[in-house]
């Protein structure tokens, strides 16, 4: 827990104060969220109907759509679930290159997701039980530590398979017409700082290990490193979310449930 120490002694950041940044990116996350709800619940629930102003209209909407007989499509919700937005099916009839590249960024980006969380919850039951007194009956596996270096090698197959879309992506913007005509410079900041991201997790982690990626970096600077790559992280991985065009990885799974999938 004393790894993200912060940038130097004068502007050192405690572990407390990271859970509180974190707490803060998922504020800013929540009200965002909140925000778009306000705005899809705005459209009218039925003909001739003056239009809702509930946050409550689009979630009571989508479940009445997704248990309704659809109009031309009526594959069952896990069908939905698991071929078109897991497997997404729908790109790779398209474009197997395009599917890959989503395909590898969806993966290891919500796998790294998840895997973050589950690390997040493990540190702070840990603190809890430190405080409290319960900490020494808790599962080897619960010790921070312990599950840091579980977590080591999915953490560097999954970052490779990001890095892997993020490549491809790049290629595609640079040097297919189509796909570099059609970029704007919204696509373009995206891009750019899922890159970062996951560029300087490598580079914080190969700091701290000294493995290849740390680039001889002197290892001192390795909590400064991992402290930027956590808080860009939080901010555009999580509080950006709602408010950039990242908010498709939420709005077009809720809309091929509602449309039980299909094109």
């Amino acid at each position: 827990m004393d790894y993200f120490a912060g940038v130097t002694d004068a502007l050192r950041v405690t572990f407390v104060q990271m859970m509180l940044i974190s707490f803060l990116a998922m504020g800013i996350f929540v009200v965002g969220m909140y925000i778009n709800l306000k705005k899809w619940g705005m459209g009218s629930t039925g003909y001739g109907a003056a239009p809702s102003k509930s946050i409550m209209a689009f979630p009571k909407m989508l479940m009445y759509q997704m248990n309704e007989h659809a109009h031309v499509h009526n594959q069952s919700v896990l069908e939905t679930f698991v071929l078109d937005i897991l497997f997404q099916r729908r790109i790779l009839r398209r474009s197997p290159l395009r599917w890959f590249m989503h395909f590898t960024i969806f993966v290891g980006w919500m796998t790294l997701f998840a895997m973050s969380g589950a690390m997040f919850a493990v540190e702070m039951i840990h603190l809890i039980g430190e405080k409290v007194g319960y900490a020494h009956s808790l599962p080897w596996f619960m010790i921070p530590e312990t599950f840091r270096e579980l977590l080591a090698v999915p953490n560097d197959v999954f970052s490779y398979i990001l890095l892997i879309g993020i490549i491809i992506a790049i290629y595609r913007r640079l040097f297919v017409t189509k796909v570099r005509e059609a970029t704007i410079a919204y696509d373009s900041i995206l891009l750019i700082g899922l890159t970062i991201i996951t560029i300087s997790g490598f580079v914080a982690d190969g700091i701290r290990t000294g493995r290849l990626w740390g680039l001889g970096i002197d290892s001192e600077l390795a909590p400064p490193m991992a402290l930027f790559h956590v808080v860009i992280s939080l901010l555009f991985c999580i509080a950006y979310i709602p408010f950039s065009k990242y908010i498709h990885v939420i709005a077009i799974p809720l809309a091929l449930l509602a449309n039980k999938g299909g094109e």
